[in-house]
């Protein structure tokens, strides 16, 4: 399992996101500089639009796969990269992000395997369009969604803005490793990412 992250916004998420895949930062650091104060007055965007809250999710269920796994809450290691969950058999949800449910990509990863057996994601790359994701959350609500597409992309081609970019609309996306598996590395080439929107 390889997924990834940091950030103040989608550029810093972008950066981390990268590093844990171990691709070099697109943007050169000249470019990284803060751009200097413009003159004249500071615009401030306002919207009138509000949202309400959700709960943090606890339990993801994904029938068609058998999946029916507690959540774990991942956050940032050290190194600015994204956890990923303690156990094999068990989902990980990336914090920082959207919760399942409100505005935004809610992104769960899972291991496809492990020395010790199979993971969490083992089928993932099986799933069909369709299929109904169910995340169940702390406070006894549940949202359900379902599988848009599936793709299988290389690690060195992680598409970034699809996976974390902002949404206006409750999105879901799972993630997990795929494809051959590197043993110089010890690790797997790919990624296989499943896109859900709210049922």
């Amino acid at each position: 399992m390889s997924p990834h992250a940091r950030l103040p916004a989608l550029a810093t998420l972008a950066v981390a996101l990268l590093a844990v895949l171990g691709l070099p930062d697109p943007a050169p650091r000249a470019a990284k500089a803060a751009a200097p104060a413009a003159a004249g007055p500071q615009v401030v965007f306002h919207s009138d639009r509000t949202y309400d809250a959700v709960a943090a999710p606890v339990r993801l269920r994904i029938p068609a796969l058998g999946v029916d796994s507690k959540v774990q809450q991942l956050g940032l290691q050290p190194d600015g990269t994204i956890a990923v969950p303690d156990r094999t058999d068990v989902a990980g949800w990336f914090a920082p992000g959207a919760r399942p449910g409100q505005p935004g990509p809610a992104v769960i990863l899972g291991h496809v395997d492990s020395t010790g057996g199979p993971g969490i994601f083992i089928r993932l790359a099986t799933v069909r369009p369709g299929a109904t994701v169910r995340v169940d959350r702390s406070d006894g609500t549940s949202a359900t969604f379902r599988i848009t597409k599936v793709s299988r992309v290389p690690k060195v081609r992680f598409p970034t803005d699809l996976v974390y970019a902002p949404t206006l609309d409750p999105t879901l996306r799972l993630v997990t490793c795929g494809g051959s598996f590197d043993r110089t590395r010890g690790s797997y080439r790919d990624n296989v990412i499943a896109f859900a929107d709210l049922a």
